[in-house]
């Protein structure tokens, strides 16, 4: 018997397959792998170090405007002490000319580039004192950044109001805020004393500029940090200072001729600046667009950050110009990949071409062209050389195989004369024989049969039409014993049965079904539901493979009562539970009529070798409540359409297992020759 489950065939690699592939392998392997992973490496590489350049750019842009904010800086309170100092200023106000000490204080503010320029002389000026909210000892020479508030300012210098209040653009990215106006004045302010000749100081002299709306001041960084043509590829140098988070002076704009005063920076940047105090460094989202940008906060006199000073540029035309570059890098290295696996093609096609050809070569020789040769190849290494000894090697055998060819011709000749006598003599009495065996074997059988049937047929019918006349006559009073009666009736049924099993395998003309095209796999599956009974008390497991496409020729009813008959067999071999395996697998016969394989398997205890060679026989039974009768009528039934029927033990030794072979198409019926499994049993489970 043939195994059910074909062998696996194990898929063969393909750089295994041949040399050729195997060399194509060495060959674009450091191309298809190094080359790209090296390229990749690259890529990241020129990415991150651009990223670098600008922010070292754009760190150098910030210290140049910290540079000259700190000069500014510097300057106011260089000027304001240089005018505190002037003898003239201290004449005046020890003269008490007030026409003149504004006359000065206003000369000295425009030759300073000053906002405002104030003297306080007296204790009733202790308010624009404490405006100014001076911090530095007398005689210091350094500026401070402060925040006034509007009372302040006002105290100090009113004409400066109109530039104080900067309306809050709501922005995106920006932190959350109610604020609606910033009504707050950032000044870069020093304060210094007027002293007389004894060193007396008379008077405190306030200077400083004011940075809300101060358009020239930050237009003047961002000439200083970008001037013309600084930046290439057309992007954009910006300059801005903030107090908080709120753009209070800036060149960015928020429209085409409107600036980005009164917006705010993103809330990221706010929290890195103003909260945790760090310089930041990155492309940031300022007001449209992004820039490549670097923020810097600005402390007040007592450290506290007021504010942030900003510079940066458009990153879109750097990120074209980087993209751009990292392409021409990646075109670059697939060039170089191209170029290099063509030539590498070629070095190894020199090598594998003669291999193929030898290749070549021996398979036509195997495919029956004797005359198949190598022939020149172009390498003259010792692939040249092994194809050249190829060839005569071929040669050679190729005369021989003509030499034995001849003499097989002659021999052929002489064995195929006393053959065809021999067969001439045997196959007429092989033929007589086997008609006589089966002539004589249906004979006995039908007179057995006809025996059995004359002497328990007119029993059966005595019998059933007594019970039927007890119904009749009973009527509604045999309801009691309705169980009871039914009984009989199975058992009437039952010897019937037997009796036409009997005469069905002694004539089988007289009782051949319709003969149609089955699906194995559901005849099997009904066939179970059938047994389901059988199966609901034990303590069996069914497990299925059924793997068939092909059909079945045969009748349903007579399939069926085969495999319910296999199925019940297997569960009586099983009492104490087990499992119970059914296979099913497309087959074909030996002159390849296409077909079906089913199995039936148990756990059982097996069959014994005397059971086996019994096993087939009419009445041979291994129980006490069988008849003998239902493998040796599902042989029958089975080789009525040319297929078989076939049994034996498992490898394993864990029980039986029964194959039915039946072809699409019915055959001619064939004699059994063996009982026995001869194939391969189906795999444990």
């Amino acid at each position: 018997m043939s195994a059910l489950r074909p062998p696996r065939r194990g898929a063969s690699l393909w750089i295994q397959r041949s040399v050729r592939n195997k060399l194509l392998a060495m060959a674009l392997a450091p191309l298809l792998v190094v080359l790209p992973l090296l390229a990749a490496v690259l890529l990241v590489w020129g990415n991150a170090a651009y990223d670098r350049l600008l922010i070292t750019k754009v760190r150098s842009d910030l210290a140049v405007a910290r540079g000259y904010f700190d000069q500014v800086l510097a300057e106011v309170g260089s000027g304001t002490s240089a005018v505190a100092e002037s003898h003239a200023l201290l004449k005046a106000l020890q003269g008490g000319d007030a026409a003149t000490v504004n006359r000065l204080l206003l000369a000295a503010r425009e030759r300073l580039g000053l906002d405002y320029l104030t003297v306080t002389t007296s204790a009733a000026d202790d308010a624009a004192r404490t405006a100014h909210a001076m911090a530095e000892p007398a005689g210091e020479r350094a500026a401070q950044l402060a925040v006034l508030d509007e009372a302040q300012l006002t105290r100090l210098a009113p004409h400066l109001l109109a530039r104080l209040q900067v309306p809050i653009v709501p922005t995106l990215n920006a932190a959350p805020s109610d604020r609606k106006v910033e009504n707050r004045a950032m000044v870069m302010r020093a304060s210094a004393a007027v002293t007389d000749d004894s060193g007396r100081t008379i008077a405190m002299l306030h200077g400083g500029v004011l940075l809300n709306h101060n358009l020239p001041f930050i237009d003047h960084i961002n000439r200083i940090v970008y001037p013309d043509g600084s930046l290439p590829l057309d992007s954009q140098g910006t300059a801005t200072l903030f107090m908080d988070d709120v753009r209070i002076t800036t060149n960015v704009r928020l429209f085409k001729d409107q600036r980005a005063v009164g917006t705010r920076v993103s809330r990221a940047v706010s929290d890195a600046v103003l909260k945790r105090g760090d310089t930041w460094l990155d492309r940031a989202f300022v007001v449209s667009d992004w820039y490549v940008s670097a923020y810097e906060p600005l402390l007040d006199a007592t450290g506290r950050r007021v504010g942030m000073l900003y510079v940066g540029f458009l990153e879109k035309p750097f990120r074209a110009v980087k993209y751009g570059m990292l392409g021409v890098i990646g075109a670059i290295f697939l060039g170089v990949m191209a170029l290099a696996a063509w030539f590498s093609l070629r070095w190894a096609r020199s090598i594998f071409r003669p291999v193929e050809q030898m290749n070549q070569t021996m398979q036509r020789i195997e495919d029956g062209d004797g005359a198949a040769r190598v022939g020149p190849v172009a390498a003259q290494d010792e692939l040249g050389a092994l194809a050249n000894h190829l060839d005569q090697l071929l040669d050679v055998i190729g005369e021989k195989t003509r030499a034995l060819e001849r003499w097989a011709v002659e021999l052929d000749g002489k064995v195929a004369e006393r053959t065809a006598e021999l067969a001439r003599s045997n196959a007429s009495l092989v033929q007589a024989q086997q008609q006589l065996v089966k002539s004589e074997k249906l004979a006995a059988i039908g007179q057995l049969t006809a025996s059995v049937a004359h002497e328990i047929n007119n029993p059966i019918a005595v019998i059933q039409g007594n019970l039927d006349l007890m119904r009749e006559t009973l009527g509604d009073q045999a309801a009691p014993v309705s169980t009871e009666l039914k009984l009989v009736d199975e058992q009437v049924e039952r010897m019937r049965l037997i009796v036409t099993q009997l005469l069905q395998y002694a004539r089988p003309t007289e009782f051949a079904g319709y003969v149609e095209t089955l699906d194995v796999n559901r005849v099997l599956e009904d066939s179970l539901v059938l047994v389901g009974h059988l199966l609901a008390h034990t303590r069996i497991e069914v497990t299925r493979d059924l793997q068939a496409r092909n059909r079945a020729g045969v009748n349903r009813q007579e399939l069926q009562q085969v495999i319910i008959n296999l199925l019940v067999n297997a569960i009586q071999a099983m009492p104490e539970g087990g499992t119970l395996s059914l296979q099913t697998r497309d087959w074909q016969s030996g002159d390849g009529a296409p077909g079906v394989a089913l199995a039936v398997a148990d756990t059982g205890a097996g069959l014994a070798p005397q059971t086996l060679e019994r096993l087939f026989r009419p009445f041979f039974t291994t129980r006490n409540d069988g008849n003998g009768l239902g493998l040796w009528i599902s042989r029958g039934l089975v080789e009525r359409y040319g297929g078989t029927l076939t049994a034996g033990n498992r490898s394993d030794g864990r029980g039986a297992i029964f194959e039915v072979h039946l072809t699409t198409e019915p055959q001619a019926p064939v004699e059994s020759s063996a009982s026995t499994n001869n194939g391969r049993p189906i795999p444990d489970r």
